[in-house]
């Protein structure tokens, strides 16, 4: 971590970190500020379309993200604090309130996109005078415990064999806030989240604090293991990855739950395999920051240069769910109505995509990232680049047989007749989720 300066006018630019609750970027920005801006952009660039003609970010996410501003907004208010949000090009709407009102210092927790770094670089280089300091915040380790093993491992599995005698960074508690450099107006969009709350995946820190409690009050961790690969159920996987994607839920606050869960319950193959699982997202974290574009060329990160194949018709097909396999099609009706799919289900739809289909992966990826409400930049790509095989598995990618498949996760049929019901093409997201399982 950088030296600490202290009494400076200072802006914190949040985006994956929409919480109050173990937060060490805002911790960092209220113990040396004499005054403090937050400040959410709204990035332009996340409403425009691919190089496929997808729209970057879907209504589900948008309204996921809302959900969280709108209760990180109301939380503010009684610390003496409120949240800015602006609409537009990032670097302009900073670049405008670094000089409107002299900030002095720039903090956000450090981030794994491409395009959010060169922004970052960009305010960098155009405002010398500023310090800008980035906390690590959204990850299990920090830059300086990932740069002590040295190079990136080229493979998941040393990576894991060497973090996995790193001590997690504790957690932090919230402080004391300095004033506003400015009022904010404390309007903001709350209206219908009343309403839905009997929604399971509902955006903000209380709803993501609500399931943690409920997910590690009962037994599930105990049998996730053998659960995880489940197509379809609330208990069968933790859910966690919504609030963790938009920081809502602080991954080294489960990371503790975890520990506290494995004090109480005992440890176990299905609470180390929570674990293992957050050690694959904290890879793809630093293998996006090394690897930055090629997370997103043809080739990957190996080099080559496939010629991949891009059919229009039959990407809507797969996008629509309309495509010949009815196990593929029921996958991406629940990916349509809800903006999830369980790990197994995205594997499924993926390799069916590159490997049944013949398509550009990228386009898949795109996809994935309009319609997941936990849409992660390193996560998705790099997943991705995994059944593509151009990226990080060095069995050169996964290749699934639907059929089988299908036998083994929906042997008696009830996970494609409960998504293919035609009669629920034309029902609610809320309305599908309340149905349970």
């Amino acid at each position: 971590m950088e030296r600490q300066s202290k009494n400076l006018r200072t802006l914190y630019w949040l985006d994956q970190d929409l919480r109050l609750d173990d937060n060490p970027a805002l911790e960092y920005a209220a113990a040396g500020a004499s005054e403090l801006l937050c400040v959410y952009c709204h990035d332009a660039s996340r409403q425009a379309v691919d190089s496929f003609g997808t729209p970057r970010q879907g209504r589900m996410r948008q309204r996921f993200i809302a959900q969280s501003l709108a209760q990180l907004s109301r939380d503010l208010r009684p610390l003496g604090q409120s949240l800015l949000q602006v609409s537009g090009a990032p670097v302009m709407n900073l670049q405008r309130l670094l000089g409107e009102h002299r900030i002095q210092r720039v903090v956000r927790s450090r981030h794994f996109g491409v395009l959010e770094n060169r922004q970052w670089e960009w305010l960098r280089r155009d405002n010398p005078a500023v310090d800008f300091v980035e906390i690590d915040g959204y990850t299990l380790f920090t830059q300086e415990q990932i740069m002590r093993i040295g190079d990136l491992p080229e493979t998941f599995s040393k990576f894991r064999r060497q973090t996995e005698r790193i001590p997690v960074i504790s957690t932090v508690e919230r402080g004391r806030l300095p004033p506003p450099v400015i009022a904010v107006d404390a309007n903001s969009p709350e209206a219908g989240i009343a309403a839905a709350a009997a929604v399971q995946f509902v955006g903000g820190e209380d709803a993501a604090a609500a399931h943690l409690d409920s997910y590690f009050d009962g037994r599930s961790p105990s049998s996730y293991k053998q659960t995880r690969n489940e197509l379809d159920g609330w208990p069968n996987s933790s859910k966690m990855s919504p609030w963790l994607a938009t920081g809502c839920l602080s991954v080294r606050r489960l990371y503790q739950r975890l520990k506290q869960y494995e004090a109480s319950h005992g440890a176990n193959d299905s609470t180390y395999w929570l674990y293992f699982e957050l050690l694959w997202r904290e890879y793809f974290q630093w293998y996006a920051r090394q690897h930055a574009k090629k997370l997103f060329m043809p080739g990957g990160i190996t080099g080559d240069n496939p010629d991949y194949d891009f059919d229009a018709g039959r990407f809507e097909r797969w996008c629509r769910g309309e495509t010949r396999w009815p196990l593929v099609n029921a996958c991406m009706q629940q990916l349509n109505l809800t903006g999830y799919l369980s790990n197994r289900a995205r594997q499924i739809v993926a390799s069916a995509l590159v490997n049944e289909l013949g398509l550009d992966w990228r386009c898949g990826a795109g996809y994935f990232e309009q319609q997941l409400l936990d849409y992660d930049v390193a996560s998705n790509w790099g997943n991705w680049q995994y059944i593509a095989g151009v990226g990080a598995d060095p069995r050169g990618g996964r290749h699934f047989s639907i059929e089988k498949q299908a036998r083994q996760f929906d042997a008696d049929g009830r996970f494609v007749a409960k998504w293919l019901d035609p009669g629920r093409k034309d029902v609610s997201y809320e309305a599908v989720l309340a149905t349970g399982d």
